[in-house]
């Protein structure tokens, strides 16, 4: 009698539901740290979570009651949301938090095998939503549509296996970089999103950049826990 080889189950497996087996995920985590090392390379992964980065802080503006006049981003992965009104708390605290939580939404939508061209698609349309309705200067014009070109991009590939995996390191270079960009923040005196927190709520700008870090790690441990639940349908 032959036995079941686990390492083609876990294939299989992975190929159809778009779970990557754990080797896959430790793999895919290396390659999205080293992308976001690499001179060069890393700047559109920048832009990407700086994008979301600011887009979460206009959709807090925005459900808070604000407005939102303008996104920007530049070519060295800073970015700038522009609003008025709205909840500052939640609006400056929302950035690193949103980031994160939009990594973890990508990583998670590329589970989905079936859906990746719907996904990419969506992403896409946020991007370029997002031009028209926040977007004002040319150089963020011109960032945006880079973002919705790569994003559209793989769309070209037949086989829907290696877009899932390309999602998915995406997703997890987002984390990667909400996990990263804050500790910044401790350089720099007087600026930034913690040291406006702490000047709303006496709150001291590190405990800010603790609970950002931690809840980027909690979306990086999550992410691991959706590939460590296919381990109950192996037998």
């Amino acid at each position: 009698m032959t036995l079941p080889n686990h390492n083609s189950i876990n294939d299989k497996l992975a190929y159809q539901s778009g779970i990557p087996t754990r080797g896959r995920f430790v793999f895919e985590l290396i390659v999205a740290f080293l992308l976001t090392r690499l001179p060069f390379i890393s700047v559109p992964f920048k832009w990407f979570e700086s994008y979301f980065h600011e887009l979460s802080h206009g959709i807090a503006t925005v459900v808070s009651g604000g407005v939102v006049s303008q996104i920007q981003l530049f070519p060295n992965g800073a970015g700038l949301c522009y609003s008025l009104g709205g909840n500052g708390v939640l609006i400056a605290f929302s950035g690193y938090l949103g980031a994160a939580i939009w990594g973890y939404l990508i990583f998670l939508l590329a589970t989905w095998r079936d859906g990746i061209r719907f996904t990419l698609s969506f992403l896409a349309m946020t991007i370029l939503a997002s031009v028209v309705l926040w977007s004002r200067d040319l150089l963020t014009i011109i960032i945006l549509l880079c973002l919705a070109g790569l994003i559209l991009l793989p769309l070209k590939l037949k086989n829907s296996r290696p877009l899932n995996s390309l999602l998915r390191i995406l997703g997890l270079m987002i984390i990667l970089n909400a996990m990263a960009s804050p500790m910044v923040l401790f350089g720099l005196a007087g600026q930034g999103d913690a040291v406006a927190l702490a000047s709303m709520t006496w709150i001291p700008a590190w405990i800010w950049v603790v609970l950002w870090l931690a809840f980027s790690c909690f979306m990086l441990w999550l992410s691991w826990r959706k590939v460590d639940s296919t381990k109950g349908n192996i037998k």
